[in-house]
């Protein structure tokens, strides 16, 4: 049979385990945050400013081209890339944010880049919303297979010529 005062001690051990398992979490935690934040600029993904585009080296060309390309003075990145509202756009930028940042720190993405499927459904409703008047006999309904994506005739719109390579940038 135990004492009092050994009940005692062992409550103590296990409070002492408990508050030593909080601190080496919150202190991953800390460290994780610091990286993401600090040294990633974690912050930064929460503006629309295109720079934030180009703080992975990789996009650094689709920047530079943008740059050039005839929509620099009228669409920044996140006006065709992500959804126009607010829900849409957030949700957008946490599973990119998710997948860019799992892909750059393991990294295992294709090069070069390429848009994946939910994105470029993403791409084609911004075309649309600015040009769809314009071309709307020219494109499906949205939703149908067959339906024309924009940038299967202008490629090179967003993004410009491919530095050094002549040919359009998807």
């Amino acid at each position: 049979m135990r004492t009092a005062s050994q009940t005692r001690q062992r409550g103590m051990a296990g409070s002492a385990r408990l508050m030593l398992a909080l601190a080496l979490l919150l202190g991953i935690l800390t460290g994780i945050g610091s990286y993401t934040f600090v040294y990633a600029k974690g912050l930064s993904y929460m503006s629309s400013d295109p720079e934030v585009c180009a703080n992975c080296h990789i996009m650094q060309p689709q920047y530079e081209a943008w740059q050039k390309s005839s929509h620099h003075h009228v669409a920044g990145c996140v006006d065709c890339h992500l959804p126009h509202d607010f829900f849409g756009k957030y949700l957008a930028k946490a599973l990119n944010g998710y997948h860019h940042s799992k892909a750059f720190t393991a990294q295992d993405f294709a090069e070069p880049i390429a848009i994946k499927p939910a994105n470029s459904r993403i791409l084609q409703d911004s075309c649309l919303s600015c040009h769809g008047e314009l071309v709307h006999q020219a494109v499906a309904v949205p939703g149908r297979s067959d339906e024309v994506r924009c940038v299967h005739c202008h490629q090179s719109v967003g993004h410009g010529e491919r530095a050094g390579l002549g040919g359009p940038r998807s």
